[in-house]
């Protein structure tokens, strides 16, 4: 796509976003072909050389994912940034209630598999534990809430540098510096040199 298609499409994006939010069902029909891809890529590279036996597919995804931000009662999106990082919370809450289940079914007949709760990300080699991301994300939270909001932009919704400092306001080089500190810190915090 040439970066003058980019742009129309990202302007398409951002109105049909406003009329949704403004309550306008039929803008949902026109919204997702635009947006569809897009997700389908950042949740595709999730389940990239993932095992056969996962049980959440990249489609179903973005569904779940599309579906819970069409359907909230306070979806005001101010751009297609904005959606993409609301996309990123969902898609965080959905991948680890996914973790939370299977690792519950699978403690429940004792076979317990630390692979049940491991994803990659698009952005990383090594698969990450969601569940003692979940716990680490919970810990910087309370530390510091915009560290904690850029692990789930960059991990959750695969937004760039660049992006993640439109979405926060603040500059590129603000994020790069604190992108570098976050993941010394998880590396600490997870013992592992694969953080997100």
């Amino acid at each position: 796509m040439n970066d003058q298609s980019s742009q129309t499409s990202s302007t398409n994006a951002t109105h049909l976003l406003k009329q949704v939010s403004d309550g306008n069902a039929a803008a949902v029909e026109e919204l997702l072909p635009l947006v569809y891809d897009e997700l389908r890529a950042r949740a595709g590279a999730y389940f990239r050389d993932q095992p056969g036996n996962h049980t959440l597919q990249p489609t179903a995804l973005v569904h779940e994912v599309f579906l819970k931000l069409v359907r909230s009662p306070n979806g005001q999106w101010q751009d297609r940034a904005h959606f993409c990082a609301v996309a990123a919370t969902a898609m965080r809450q959905i991948l680890i209630d996914h973790a939370r289940r299977r690792s519950t079914a699978q403690d429940a007949y004792g076979a317990r598999s630390e692979a049940s709760t491991l994803l990659k990300s698009s952005a990383h080699t090594s698969p990450v534990d969601l569940l003692a991301l979940e716990d680490a994300l919970n810990k910087l939270a309370d530390l510091d809430p915009r560290q904690a909001r850029i692990v789930e932009l960059r991990f959750f919704g695969s937004l760039t540098i660049e992006e993640t400092a439109k979405v926060l306001g603040v500059s590129t080089a603000t994020i790069a510096k604190e992108w570098r500190r976050i993941r010394a810190w998880l590396i600490l915090e997870l013992g592992d040199e694969e953080t997100p």
